[in-house]
C-alpha cells in the first residue's frame, strides 16, 4: 500500500510539474490596435523614397471588424511591413489568415521571421529575414529575404524548380540565387474567403512551416549570409508581415515559448 501512495503521489507531482512547466500563449494582437507592433512603409511610386518609419499615410495596417470580431487588415496596395518591436527566439507562432476582395497586382503577403538589421534589406522594404511564403498558390514556399541563408532537402523537378523532399540531401538556401526560394511539398491552403491558420516553430537554427496541421517545409541550419563560406547563425528576430499587393486579414496572433519542436511534427 505504501509503494502505491508514492507512486499515485508521484504520479500526480509530475502531472503538476508539467502543468506548471507549459508555457501560456501570449497574444502578438491585442484585439484593439497595434500596439507593440512598428510600421515601414516603401516607395509609394516606382523610383521613389521610402516612406519609412511608423509613417502609414494610406493606412496601409489598421485594425477593422470583420466577422464580428476586430482583426488587422493588410491593405497590399504598397509593399510596407508590420513588424513587431519585441525579437522572439525558440517559440511556436500561430496566426490565422484570409484573403479579401482588393487586389492590387496579385494575392502576395509573407510571415517575416528572424528579421534582424534595417528595414530596406530586402528587397528595398523589409528587414533580412526567412520568409514563409503567403503567396497565395505558394502558402508554405520558404524565401530567402536580404541576406538570410538556410539548408533544406530539396530536390529539383522537371520543371527546374526546388521543391521541399523529406530526406532528401540537405541543400545550401542561398540569397540571390536560384535556391534562394525553396516551394513546400504539397498545396494545404483553403479557398479565398476562407481562414488559414499558419503554425510556424523554432528552435535553435531549425523552422518548420505548417500549413492548417500539416508540415510542409522544414528549414535547418539558419544564418546571416555574409558572404560565401561566412555564414553566422540566426536564431532569433522580429516578426514581420508583408503588405505586397492584396488585401488580408489576420486574426489570433499568438505566440509562446517551446524547449524543442515536437517529435510528430518533425517526423
Amino acid at each position: 500500500m505504501k509503494k502505491y501512495f508514492l507512486f499515485i503521489s508521484a504520479t500526480i507531482l509530475l502531472a503538476l510539474y508539467s502543468c506548471q512547466t507549459e508555457k501560456p500563449w501570449q497574444p502578438l494582437f491585442n484585439g484593439e490596435n497595434l500596439d507593440g507592433w512598428e510600421t515601414w512603409v516603401g516607395p509609394l511610386e516606382e523610383d521613389g523614397d521610402p516612406v519609412g518609419l511608423n509613417n502609414d499615410p494610406l493606412n496601409l495596417f489598421s485594425v477593422v471588424e470583420l466577422d464580428g470580431e476586430n482583426v488587422i487588415r493588410i491593405s497590399g496596395e504598397v509593399n510596407a511591413s508590420l513588424a513587431t518591436k519585441e525579437e522572439f527566439e525558440n517559440y511556436h507562432l500561430s496566426v490565422e489568415l484570409k484573403w479579401g476582395q482588393e487586389v492590387y497586382s496579385r494575392r502576395n503577403s509573407g510571415l517575416l521571421y528572424h528579421s534582424y538589421g534595417d528595414f530596406g534589406a530586402g528587397l528595398g522594404v523589409w528587414m533580412s529575414s526567412h520568409e514563409l511564403q503567403l503567396w497565395t498558390g505558394n502558402i508554405g514556399d520558404s524565401y530567402r529575404m536580404g541576406k538570410s541563408y538556410c539548408e533544406i532537402p530539396m530536390e529539383k523537378n522537371a520543371e527546374g524548380k526546388y521543391v521541399y523532399t523529406k530526406g532528401a540531401e540537405l541543400i545550401p538556401s542561398i540569397p540571390d540565387t536560384e535556391t534562394r526560394v525553396v516551394a513546400k511539398n504539397g498545396d494545404y491552403e483553403k479557398a479565398i474567403g476562407e481562414w488559414n491558420t499558419i503554425e510556424l516553430y523554432c528552435v535553435g537554427t531549425t523552422s518548420v512551416h505548417v500549413v492548417n496541421e500539416t508540415v510542409n517545409m522544414v528549414n535547418f541550419n539558419s544564418g546571416k549570409y555574409l558572404g560565401e563560406g561566412n555564414i553566422e547563425p540566426l536564431s532569433k528576430g522580429k516578426i514581420q508581415f508583408q503588405s505586397e499587393g492584396g488585401e488580408v486579414f489576420l486574426r489570433n496572433i499568438k505566440i509562446k515559448s517551446i524547449e524543442e519542436i515536437p517529435a510528430e511534427i518533425l517526423q
